[in-house]
């Protein structure tokens, strides 16, 4: 037997995909009033870095959890350093888009492969998702901490140095302090409109 559908009619949807839609703008509205306020996302993600590292300390576990964190965040902080189109590729025909490399070339400014808010937002979430697996035996598997320590220490300064030797190479800087300021030169030669 056939069912009395009506096929060219739009589908219905449920309560449960409603409320998903729903949560899902609410969320992305609180999102979007974030975004404005740098110096207030940045507090408050080092705050909870700060809670998780204060969870952490008075535990006295989960260290391959705040290892791989530090990893996760040494990672996303590489990717915020780095251009969007990376000089050091060898384009086929050569004529691929490049920093500027003089005074005299035309003005284009950094665009990161990581944005910021992207950045921020990835950090928030790694650190709650670290929060969380501190609250599991599971994740708290016993290593000697000192030599994740020094691993990380050492991953850091060589990952740092080759990436200030790429920025040292293709001559650019990831921060920025606003636009290029132009004065205003005005021609001092002519004369104000006079009233004749």
């Amino acid at each position: 037997m056939m069912q009395d559908e009506h096929l060219g009619s739009p589908a219905r949807r449920n309560v449960f995909s409603q409320a998903k839609g729903r949560i899902s703008q609410l969320y992305q509205k609180y999102l979007d009033l974030w975004t404005p306020h740098v110096a207030s996302r940045w507090t408050f993600a080092f705050f909870l870095i700060f809670v998780f590292f204060l969870r952490i300390f008075i535990s006295q576990g989960w260290y391959i959890v705040t290892y791989a964190l530090g990893i996760y965040h040494l990672n996303l902080f590489i990717a915020f350093l780095t251009p969007k189109i990376d000089p050091a590729m060898e384009f086929d025909d050569g004529e691929g888009p490049e920093l500027p490399t003089r005074s005299n070339e035309e003005f284009r400014p950094f665009i990161r492969r990581l944005p910021e808010f992207k950045f921020w937002y990835s950090v928030i979430k790694s650190t709650i998702v670290a929060m969380i697996c501190t609250m599991f035996d599971c994740c708290n598997i016993p290593v000697f901490w000192p030599i994740l320590v020094m691993y990380f220490i050492t991953l850091f300064c060589i990952t740092m140095k080759r990436q200030i030797k790429h920025m040292i190479k293709y001559r650019y800087l990831p921060f920025t302090h606003g636009k290029p300021k132009y004065e205003n030169h005005e021609d001092t030669s002519r004369s104000p409109l006079v009233e004749v």
